[in-house]
């Protein structure tokens, strides 16, 4: 079996830039509070916090003689466990995603953003997981801290390929139910699937207290419609076929499909989940910094 190519994906000079940035977390989320690497859940681990009276079913290791001593009290420590931000890289590799009209198709766009958000959170020793699906999950790598664990993200990125249906609103839905930590969760989508269901699917992220980031991708002729004489359209995931002509529906269209964005736009507002719209004639470094940047603002 050939090695898949991983070069594409991550550019000596992006990662260059890369070393400069950090991800931020808005919300509080598992292993992330307020910036810092702290998790609002009492643990065993790192730094002890407080004294809380003991209850039955504590464990008797975890009483403080030195204080029953003083104090003829039981009392048990409490400490706060320190941890990684855990990241889940979510990425659309259904049929939709193999459009292109430029250099690079809606998948290797994803996977170039994917691959940098890897890089990024692994070089601020968070944990990176990978998630690819169509009409199902057909792929998961586990999060994981290590710099060994990059490689392992590239390579399946490299080995993704778009084909297929998809079923974006029942994947989310089995996402949400399978990550059962609280993390930082990172869809790229075209989000070709029902707006309504799709963003209850999201919204389920949310009620399970994930932070969720959204890259809606799309090629810049999906919003133009640039084409002059009739055509024949192919629905890139059933393969049904429709002859069409432009100048007929190019006003009805791109007002349809504004509505599409304004749709995902007012609903991840209204659910807090962090929403962005990029186009793959930019640059995607281009717009991932812009990006980064203005996330670093909303501290």
């Amino acid at each position: 079996m050939p090695v898949p190519d991983t070069t594409r994906f991550l550019k000596p000079e992006v990662v260059a830039k890369l070393k400069g940035i950090d991800l931020k977390a808005r919300l509080v989320v598992e292993g992330f509070l307020a910036g810092l690497h702290r998790s609002p859940y009492k643990g065993f681990s790192v730094e002890f916090t407080e004294h809380r009276p003991y209850m039955p079913g504590d464990e008797p290791k975890r009483i403080d003689w030195k204080v029953y001593a003083k104090t003829d009290r039981f009392v048990v420590r409490e400490y706060e466990e320190e941890t990684n931000l855990r990241a889940y890289l979510v990425l659309d590799a259904s049929g939709s995603m193999a459009y292109s009209t430029g250099e690079v198709s809606k998948l290797e766009y994803a996977g170039m953003l994917a691959a940098s958000l890897a890089y990024l959170l692994l070089h601020q020793r968070d944990s990176a997981g990978l998630i690819t699906f169509t009409d199902k999950i057909d792929a998961y790598v586990p999060p994981r801290s290590t710099p060994a664990h990059l490689n392992a993200l590239l390579r399946q990125l490299a080995a993704a390929r778009s084909g297929g249906d998809t079923n974006i609103a029942g994947t989310f839905h089995q996402l949400a139910e399978r990550v059962k930590r609280r993390g930082l969760v990172i869809i790229m989508s075209d989000l070709w699937d029902d707006p309504k269901a799709v963003l209850t699917a999201l919204r389920h992220f949310r009620h399970k207290k994930h932070e969720v980031l959204v890259f809606h991708i799309q090629d810049p002729n999906e919003r133009e419609f640039a084409f002059r004489n009739p055509v024949v359209l192919k629905d890139m995931e059933t393969g049904r076929e429709m002859t069409v002509d432009p100048r007929v529906l190019r006003e009805q269209y791109q007002k349809d499909f504004d509505g599409f964005f304004a749709t995902f736009e007012r609903g991840c507002r209204e659910a807090a989940i962090d929403y962005h719209r990029v186009t793959t004639d930019t640059p995607f470094d281009r717009a991932l910094f812009s990006y980064l940047e203005r996330r670093s603002k909303m501290r």
